[in-house]
């Protein structure tokens, strides 16, 4: 535990306690120290997001929410090496505590986990649940790759399957099929994380001892002379060899039909099926496959002595017809139904591409067709990229420049250059991150214990539906962390941890109108921080500019049915939180859990109304562009 009371941040240190560099591309522990960039402002965003996904509970769907391109896939990749970087770095500080070294189902480690899965079954100890150190399992969906198959929805769960197989061996899960079992909670303070299975000992042993007793009988009547001619007998002894040994070819047989058979290819035999559009039961099916999979899961973190997380990157879903685009949310939902499951889903779409497609197929049944509705539906987790900052432009820039092969001897005279002459005052500058991420825990600590305040008047706002909860516990500490990395304890002074959870309690239950009141302010200012405008309340200018959202009632309609009561955003902004301008374009620049394609549509909208009301081409002068 670090002095600061965060054991997250021990990875952030370095010796000395200054700061160690992040992300993809940083030195491995024990390495030459070596002068870095100060992250970027994508760099805080992904490591804040990878930091929330290791407390957050499973399963969780996270609408990792940016326009396509390349942007996004770089985002996922930063997300994907902090997560590693933060699965090696509990690692290491398991070994440090004394715990015994995880182990592997490979090598001399495969042998240990068949006699395990035959002979034993696991049990979660308290140990366990104490665990800290954790494995990642990355998983990439190109939706893209399965347009062509009738049931992209299939080639999710497949891809799933596949890939577990792959990671753990196909033996293994092959003989989890047979003779696996869940593992079951320890009763009372018992640590004993295996115990025997005494009723599968006991009936291979009867096994076997009824095979031997065959085979001796066999034996005896066909070599004892004076029992040769028994035929009774060697029929008896043939039989009961015949009957105890072809049990136990059958249990050979199911390991080798499972290990020749992948799930795979089950569900791709089920969906090839003359009668799949009219086999009763085949989702059921389907879940089923599932729910082994999930076990033996549970099983292998026993085994492993870690806690397993299986991180499902779903991308191209905005190239995909809508019919496709259903399908893959269908699944998502199977997968999602077990509580117990260990799934992450990263979800990478567009919103302002994917609505639309879920508006144009029949899924939307109940949902009055709103795509909003349905999105917010399945994502427990919103995570929307804001536009690129400064150091991010930057940082693409460079990275661009040095793809020219022209340039390459310049980069590696330019790089000694700045080694040798000491340049790290840029990266010393920055705050250390222990100091940031300390702070974080008191305030996510704070804004939890404000939503549970049932005197404070912030617990009036929280919405009744538990998903809509979830979403805002799950957003709460991803904003804070972003404030204080972004704002280096600068706004503290400014902002409480309550007031950022009110922002977020805002942004969730009144995103149109706050979508509004953010898009007015900014066409307002165009980025200029006036006084006149800054000492204006978010209220005031939502009230200034009410009439023209009146105005866009039709084409905003869907978007609009996504906020609670008017009269409460009212209160929530004019009495009990009324937060002025200044403070909402800092907030802005934090803010996850707004779809920040509703923004931009408004923005579409209020030019094209302002186009419309231009003076049109007077009768008495003639157009220069002709009649």
């Amino acid at each position: 535990m670090s002095p600061g009371g965060c054991e997250e941040c021990e990875a952030w240190l370095g010796p000395g306690g200054s700061p160690r560099p992040c992300g993809p591309g940083a030195p491995a522990e024990g390495a030459a120290p070596e002068l870095q960039d100060p992250p970027t402002e994508d760099d805080i965003y992904c490591r804040c997001l990878s930091r929330t996904l290791c407390h957050t509970a499973t399963p969780v769907t996270v609408g990792f929410y940016a326009p396509c391109g390349h942007r996004l896939e770089s985002l996922l990749a930063k997300v994907t090496a902090f997560m590693r970087e933060e699965m090696a770095r509990r690692e290491a500080a398991e070994l440090r505590r004394g715990h015994r070294k995880p182990r592997s189902p490979h090598g001399w480690g495969l042998l240990v986990a068949l006699w395990l899965l035959a002979f034993y079954e696991p049990v979660v100890t308290e140990s366990h649940l104490r665990r800290k150190n954790l494995e990642f399992i990355f998983i990439r969906f190109s939706a893209w790759e399965f347009e062509g198959c009738d049931k992209l929805w299939a080639g999710l769960v497949t891809t799933l399957c596949q890939n577990i197989r792959r990671h753990f061996g196909a033996l293994p899960l092959s003989v989890f099929h047979v003779l696996g079992t869940r593992p079951r909670f320890a009763s009372g303070f018992s640590q004993r994380e295996w115990v025997l299975k005494k009723g599968t000992c006991l009936r291979l042993w009867g096994l076997l001892l009824v095979l031997a007793a065959g085979i001796a009988i066999l034996l005896v009547a066909l070599l004892v002379p004076g029992i040769k001619d028994h035929h009774a007998l060697k029929v008896v002894g043939s039989a009961v060899a015949s009957l105890s040994g072809s049990s136990l070819v059958l249990g050979a047989l199911s390991i080798l039909k499972n290990f020749l058979i992948s799930e795979k290819k089950k569900i791709e035999r089920l969906t090839n099926s003359e009668r799949f559009a009219g086999q009763l039961g085949f989702m059921s099916k389907i879940r089923g496959e599932v729910e082994v999979l999930v076990d033996f899961l549970a099983f292998m973190e026993v085994f492993e002595r870690r806690r397993l997380r299986v991180v499902l990157e779903i991308t191209s879903l905005d190239l995909c017809y809508p019919e496709k685009v259903a399908g893959v949310f269908n699944a998502m939902a199977t997968l999602l139904s077990d509580a117990n499951a260990p799934f992450i889903f990263v979800l990478a779409v567009d919103p302002s591409v994917i609505v639309p497609c879920l508006e144009q197929t029949g899924c939307m049944k109940g949902l009055a067709d709103n795509g909003y509705l349905y999105l917010n539906r399945a994502v427990t987790l919103p995570f929307s990229i804001p536009e690129m900052g400064a150091r991010s432009r930057l940082r693409s820039v460079e990275a661009a420049i040095q793809t020219r092969e022209d340039l390459m001897y310049r980069i590696i005279a330019g790089n000694v250059a700045k080694t040798r002459g000491g340049g790290g005052v840029a990266a010393a500058a920055f705050p250390g991150w222990k100091e940031v991420d300390s702070e974080a825990v008191v305030w996510i600590h704070e804004a939890f214990r404000c939503l549970h305040d049932g005197s404070d008047v912030l617990s009036r706002y929280l919405p009744e539906n538990g998903a809509n909860v979830r979403r805002i516990v799950n957003t709460i500490p991803i904003t804070l962390r972003l404030l204080l990395h972004r704002s280096g304890g600068g706004v503290a002074e400014i902002l409480s941890p309550r007031a950022a959870a009110a922002w977020v309690v805002l942004a969730d239950r009144w995103p149109c109108r706050l979508s509004w009141a953010l898009q007015c302010l900014e066409d307002a200012g165009q980025g200029a921080a006036t006084p006149e405008l800054s000492g204006k309340s978010l209220w005031s200018i939502f009230r200034e500019n009410a009439g023209e959202l009146s105005s866009l009632r039709q084409p905003l309609g869907k978007v609009l049915s996504l906020d609670d009561d008017p009269e409460l955003f009212q209160e929530f902004l004019a009495r009990d939180f009324p937060f002025g301008a200044a403070e909402a374009r800092r907030l802005l620049a934090v803010t996850v859990n707004l779809d920040h394609s509703i923004r931009r549509q408004m923005g579409f909208l209020r030019a094209l109304a302002r186009i419309g009301k231009t003076a049109p081409v007077s009768r008495g002068v003639q157009c220069p562009c002709g009649p």
